[in-house]
């Protein structure tokens, strides 16, 4: 039998519009720790085919799509370097500091440290706003985007939502690299 994905139901779809119409918003974000000002996952109503479907969206800035771009390069290039590499694990003590790495750890961790700075200096990544549909999703429409935007808030949500369903919405196709922000900089 296949699975149902009530993202597609009608009486989900029409309970998460009465609740989302509730609260005066065209969204609804979803509670979780992942989200921030650069990060925010939502559920929103929009059509697919024709018919109304429940979006399950993160939409993200381009500079955090830019780092997690230039992590996961050099997470690639530490796991061929150090074969039994499979993330480094930070663990607190009993008073919430984060315990020291093990020597191992930290020399990876320097190592894709380097990497990224290296990466950088040579802008060997760029990035571009972009939108990405998953319709195989578990929930709904899965909806992946990025854009050239300071921060994630909800203007932005929305501005984001009426343009996609109003099919308006227009990515700048222009590649972007970031720098890194240097915590000291703003002393001086």
């Amino acid at each position: 039998m296949q699975n149902l994905n009530e993202g597609f139901l009608p009486e989900t779809i029409e309970s998460l519009k009465e609740e989302i119409r509730a609260s005066g918003k065209i969204f609804k974000i979803i509670p979780g720790e992942d989200n921030s000002d650069e990060y925010v996952n939502f559920y929103f109503i929009g059509k697919y085919e024709g018919k109304d479907v429940i979006y399950d969206a993160a939409l993200y800035t381009l500079r955090l799509h830019y780092n997690s771009e230039l992590y996961e390069l050099a997470e690639h290039e530490a796991a061929k370097k150090f074969p039994n590499y499979n993330g480094i694990k930070y663990e607190e003590d009993e008073n919430g500091n984060l315990k020291p790495l093990d020597p191992k750890e930290e020399e990876i961790g320097w190592f894709i440290t380097e990497l990224i700075m290296d990466m950088e200096d040579e802008g060997l990544v760029k990035v571009q706003e972009f939108v990405d549909i998953d319709t195989h999703h578990d929930y709904g429409i899965g909806l992946d985007a990025a854009l050239n935007v300071e921060e994630i808030n909800e203007k932005i949500i929305t501005r984001f939502v009426e343009e996609f369903n109003n099919d308006t919405l227009r990515l700048d196709d222009t590649f972007y690299t970031f720098e890194s922000e240097d915590e000291d900089e703003d002393e001086f």
